[in-house]
């Protein structure tokens, strides 16, 4: 992969960065508001409150990923399957520009969980 290819997906890894660590703070935000004093609304907060630790439970792994392909980067190992050697297409590497595995490893793993 050029130089030029590498920097235009080192850009685009560090944008989501910033985005998912701006969706993080919100999240935190919200989850240290103080609970309502009604019941019913609690619930429907704590309810709330589930799904947006969820969210940042995810987002938190998104993260892990790009680190992992910031990584592979400055590595010179990034765009290559971590599992079998072959490159990993374009094509997935614009959809999932944290990829570590080429699409058939990728759905060789999915299939076994």
């Amino acid at each position: 992969m050029d130089k030029y290819a590498l920097d235009d997906f080192r850009d685009k890894l560090l944008h989501r960065k910033d985005e998912l660590y701006g969706r993080l703070v919100k999240i935190e935000e919200d989850l240290d508001q103080p609970m309502n004093a009604d019941v019913p609304d609690r619930v429907t907060e704590r309810e709330n409150d589930e799904v947006l630790e969820g969210l940042g439970l995810a987002g938190q792994g998104e993260i892990r990923a790009i680190d992992a392909a910031l990584d592979r980067i400055a590595a010179g190992t990034y765009g290559i399957c971590a599992r079998c050697g072959d490159p990993i297409s374009q094509e997935r590497l614009h959809a999932v520009p944290h990829a570590p595995l080429c699409q058939t490893c990728a759905a060789e793993v999915a299939s076994r969980r």
